[in-house]
């Protein structure tokens, strides 16, 4: 089965008509998107957008033998025009199923925003799921056989992905391919890297793909630390590359500090911008985590667990470290990177960059900077991927 994207961006297009925002500026040549339109065939056409003939035309395409237009979502403003020869744009109800003299078949997929979700299987048994913009499944079968595509809002609705990761609808051979992209999204390689993260990508209008091929599916990295000062959005950043995950566990070290009423509101704010889906637990001892399976860790922050450490190790007084203290927290550290370096779980953790400031007054400070600045460096020896964000933006150091 052959996919053309005809358009990939949201209802209204990429760049929106007048709009000064720095992505619709920058949002030229393949960047452009127009509405998002499929032709699945060359003789099903999913969502029918202005141009949509010229789009098919520029890509090596014609919609002349186009047997079957399904719209996926309610059509704002003026009534598209319906080229000739093309029959009459229609919906399937959810949970129907519409069988094409092809051979196609198409099943409506119940979603939690207007409008319908279409399930596509070719002639040769591959199959095909596309989501309308800000969709994710509902009602979704507890166990689901594998896609061999996906086509969804994932810049808008990442938790659609991991309702499908949970059900099995998308393993590490789907090919999930984000549309529906408008200027809520970041620009450029910033968007590549962030859908790479979940394990997606994005194409220029025009593209056809065949569904079943998966040598272009990005490679999920297992272990990624993100580096960053205070309030650089570092842990955001980190929540960010999971949430298309189910049955994350955050990993909190900070504890809850009783009669601490600013830490307390901290972690009001980061457990309310988690998914519903992601259990939290409070606690610095990090090996067992990572040596047992399980789903994904999010560890936030190993500048706290290495608080813990060196208050257990009683860093902070010369005669003591001295005299074994800093033996102990070295060993501590290696056991960690030892377990990070062999361990099956996805692992996201976050750090602070705190060595490029001003030198801490007291030499327990000190000795706290450089502890960490050393941690960092060994962990980071240990991820695929290494982030450092700063001002909200994530760079990439590492993958």
């Amino acid at each position: 089965m052959e996919l053309t994207l005809l358009g990939t961006g949201a209802p209204e297009g990429l760049p929106y008509p007048g709009c000064p925002c720095a992505v619709c500026a920058t949002a030229l040549g393949d960047a452009a998107r127009a509405a998002t339109a499929l032709l699945v065939d060359g003789v099903l056409l999913l969502d029918l957008t202005p141009g949509a003939a010229f789009a098919a035309a520029r890509a090596g395409h014609s919609l002349g033998g186009v047997r079957q237009v399904l719209l996926s979502h309610p059509h704002d403003g003026p009534a598209v025009e319906v080229p000739a020869g093309l029959p009459q744009p229609g919906r399937v109800p959810d949970g129907r199923e519409l069988a094409l003299l092809t051979g196609h078949r198409v099943r409506a997929v119940a979603t939690d925003a207007p409008g319908t979700g279409y399930e596509v299987t070719g002639p040769d048994g591959d199959r095909l799921l596309y989501l309308p913009p800000g969709a994710a499944p509902a009602g979704f079968p507890a166990e689901q056989p594998p896609y061999e595509m996906v086509v969804a809002d994932l810049v808008g609705r990442p938790d659609g992905l991991a309702r499908l990761r949970a059900a099995g609808g998308v393993t590490p051979t789907t090919d999930v391919v984000a549309v529906h992209i408008g200027h809520g999204a970041p620009a450029g390689a910033e968007l590549t890297r962030r859908l790479a993260a979940a394990g997606a990508r994005a194409v220029p209008d025009g593209t056809t793909l065949a569904v079943g091929a998966y040598e272009d599916v990005p490679d999920l990295p297992r272990r990624t630390l993100i580096l960053g000062g205070a309030r650089s959005g570092k842990s955001v950043e980190a929540e960010r590359r999971l949430e298309a995950f189910p049955d994350v566990l955050y990993v909190a070290t900070g504890g809850t500090r009783g009669g601490d009423g600013e830490w307390a509101e901290r972690v009001r704010a980061h457990r309310e911008r988690r998914p519903g889906s992601w259990r939290t637990t409070e606690t610095c001892d990090l090996v067992p985590l990572l040596t047992e399976p399980g789903p994904p860790l999010l560890v936030d922050c190993l500048s706290l667990w290495l608080t813990h450490a060196m208050d257990e190790v009683n860093a902070w007084d010369d005669a003591e470290w001295a005299s074994g203290g800093e033996r102990s927290l070295r060993k501590r550290i290696t056991e960690l990177t030892d377990a990070v370096r062999g361990t099956r779980r996805v692992v996201v953790a976050v750090s602070n960059e705190v060595g490029s400031g001003i030198v801490p007054a007291t030499a327990s400070g000190r000795r706290y900077r450089d502890e960490l600045g050393r941690l960092n460096a060994a962990f980071a020896a240990e991820c695929e991927h290494v982030l450092l964000v700063v001002a909200g933006q994530a760079l990439a150091l590492r993958g």
